[in-house]
């Protein structure tokens, strides 16, 4: 899909039953490129994905001097890695509205040494990352805001990192620790990050610590409340294989729940380092049967067609919370989603955006502090989906395009940010 478009959906005229291969993770994606940039050596990089959020990537890499070779039909890329020093002293890097590569970065263009510009789309301005600058300012880091502090575009005069202690008492995102994280090996003295307060999304600090860890640098992790990254370390060049994207598995193995089908989606299981592959348990809570193998995952819908509503703390996976919530409308009791309040600076405010589409469909829903209540009382009716330029929006609102007749994705196009075949394959579960 290269054009804005609208996506008329079709319902499923019987149980889906479908085995799948997905495009590979998009965290796992951009944390490998960025890592491979900085090693020393040449590293392989397989099962790449190829949508917006990582092609920004690539491209500011590639405008830090990094020379980068794709072959988008086997997915793979292959980097000769900089040994920690970015070949480019000036660089003016646009990230659309990905946020893995603007705070990943911003760390990055700390450690250089030169004059670093960054910048993205009229969301990604609304979206802080103030924390994040404060933390690298503490190790050292000279940045400014070209507009409004604590947001992008932001100007970074990059003179190495001398490294230091950085105290979060609280963060907005997982993706400030990560950036922090990723960045630490380069510094000139060891960096310990110190998280008093509430870690969302704690598996994809994990995860940035297990790609860490394959590309050769050590860190030391404590109960994911203190990390401590021993300096003037080099990342090692490596081959990596991506993962199938857990989070784009959720839609497919929700639809196997609303129709009482089955989904399998293969490389995918219990040796995943992706914490959303844990959808799977919130779905089995929801009535559903699911059988995982190390790297396959089966997940077959409620053998009586009924769907139980659930009571969930999602902040280890918040980007399930959209897929949960369209799925509850078809429940047979309320749902209430708890302890994702960073939903509201994500690509959309997405309790807001929630709540309205839903509201739409005759769905009664209540916006928390932290989160949102479902309460379906009859059968949801159809309707247009505004996207608000999320991706999982459109994703997660398809679902009700399987049980109601008359579904309409607005600027489904959307869906290119990190899955631009998401429709394709969505159009196969029908046929």
């Amino acid at each position: 899909m290269t054009e804005s478009t609208d996506v008329n959906l079709r319902p499923a005229a019987h149980p889906v039953d479908q085995t799948i291969c997905l495009p590979g993770s998009k965290s796992l994606t951009n944390r490998a490129l960025l890592t491979g940039a900085l090693a020393s050596g040449d590293s392989q990089i397989d099962g790449l994905l190829l949508a917006d959020d990582t092609r920004h990537m690539l491209q500011a890499l590639r405008q830090l001097g990094i020379e980068i070779t794709v072959d988008e039909t086997r997915r793979r890329a292959t980097i000769m890695g900089c040994r920690g020093h970015w070949p480019e002293s000036d660089a003016d890097l646009f990230c659309g509205n990905a946020g893995t590569a603007i705070r990943f970065l911003t760390a990055a263009c700390c450690t250089g040494h030169g004059a670093y510009r960054l910048d993205g789309v009229r969301r990604m301005r609304e979206r802080p990352i103030g924390a994040l600058v404060d933390a690298l300012r503490d190790l050292g880091a000279n940045i400014g805001y070209e507009e409004q502090e604590g947001y992008c575009p932001l100007t970074i005069r990059g003179r190495g990192l001398r490294g230091g202690q950085i105290r979060f008492s609280t963060t907005l995102s997982s993706q400030y620790v990560s950036a922090l994280l990723l960045a630490s090996p380069l510094a000139a003295n060891d960096v310990m990050i110190d998280v008093t307060g509430s870690l969302p999304s704690k598996p994809y600090v994990a995860m940035t610590l297990k790609v860490m860890h394959d590309f050769g640098v050590q860190t030391v992790e404590e109960k994911m409340e203190r990390f401590i990254v021993p300096c003037r370390q080099t990342y090692t060049a490596t081959r990596f294989d991506v993962e199938p994207d857990a989070s784009a598995a959720s839609y497919f193995f929700a639809a196997a729940a609303v129709t009482g089908g089955r989904v399998t989606v293969d490389g995918l299981g219990l040796e995943s380092c992706q914490g959303d592959v844990n959808f799977v348990n919130v779905l089995e809570r929801m009535g559903c049967r699911v059988e995982q193998g190390p790297r396959h995952t089966t997940v077959w819908g409620p053998s009586d067609g009924k769907l139980r509503g659930v009571d969930e703390d999602l902040n280890d996976m918040p980007d399930m919370a959209q897929t949960l919530a369209v799925l509850a409308a078809f429940a047979d009791g309320p749902t209430r989603i708890r302890n994702v309040t960073n939903l509201r600076i994500k690509e959309t405010d997405r309790l807001f955006a929630l709540s309205t589409e839903l509201g739409k469909m005759n769905v009664p829903t209540e916006v928390h502090e932290d989160g949102l209540s479902i309460q379906p009382h009859r059968e949801p009716t159809a309707t247009a989906i505004d996207t608000y330029e999320d991706h999982r929006m459109a994703m997660s609102f398809a679902l009700a395009g399987l049980r109601l007749d008359g579904m309409v994705i607005r600027d489904a196009d959307c869906v290119n940010k990190t899955f631009p075949e998401f429709f394709e394959l969505w159009t196969e579960l029908v046929r």
